[in-house]
């Protein structure tokens, strides 16, 4: 037997034998949802499914490098290895520049606020239209509502006063970048929302378009803030 010969050899039976431990329980595609790293453990692979066989085939990327990512999971797969049944996700981050199966464990569910102000930057410079939805033009509330939706697969309500009777109140001393700030003539008439960034900012789409600009201003009457979920 030649060097190169065994050396094939040993490599094929090792995969073989990493396919025989790992077999598929049940595959299914799954409602989205948006996860982030529970820890700076873990990776996604690739996997591929012979028959009854997983075959862990290459690390594509490893969490520690995605501190602020959220990722979006589309597709669930079960499978068993050494007697024990793990859960995997199949997920792409939301730039779309990542992907791979991961283990459930190192994730947990939730979105970052960098996801939330980087889809709402995106959005700078369209054009307002009373009604607008997106994504080639907006209102106030159709902004917040199309940001939540594509940042972290969360639906709020769609006008500016339901998205401030429906999540609870922060105060201005607890404002954190992703948190919606609201203004109009009284608690009950809300008229306007924006989504808070850095400095005493919001990204809001108002009569001049999508735009950055001052939370505290003559033109807006501030009635509060309001936290549509907990961001990392």
């Amino acid at each position: 037997m030649t060097l190169g010969f065994a050396i094939c050899l040993l490599f094929t039976t090792s995969i073989q034998a990493q396919a025989a431990d790992s077999t598929l329980v049940s595959q299914s595609n799954m409602t989205a949802k948006t996860y982030v790293r529970k820890s700076t453990k873990g990776a996604t692979y690739n996997l591929s499914v012979s028959g009854s066989s997983v075959v862990f085939s290459k690390k594509t990327h490893s969490l520690t490098n995605y501190p602020n990512t959220t990722w979006e999971a589309t597709k669930k797969m079960s499978l068993k290895r050494s007697g024990v049944t793990y859960l995997y996700y199949y997920v792409t981050n939301k730039g779309n520049t990542a992907h791979g199966w991961i283990w459930h464990g190192y994730l947990k569910a939730g979105a970052t606020a960098a996801t939330v102000i980087g889809t709402a930057k995106k959005e700078l410079g369209k054009p307002y239209s009373w009604g607008g939805n997106g994504p080639s033009s907006f209102d106030c509330s159709g902004l917040t509502t199309y940001v939540y939706k594509n940042a972290a697969d969360k639906t709020l309500p769609r006008t500016a006063q339901a998205q401030y009777n429906q999540y609870a109140h922060v105060s201005s001393s607890k404002i954190k970048d992703g948190d919606l700030a609201f203004f109009g003539s009284s608690k009950s008439n809300v008229s306007h929302v924006g989504i808070v960034v850095s400095n005493g900012k919001m990204i809001d789409a108002q009569n001049y378009g999508v735009i950055t600009e001052a939370i505290s201003a003559p033109w807006w009457h501030l009635e509060g803030y309001a936290r549509p979920m907990t961001l990392s």
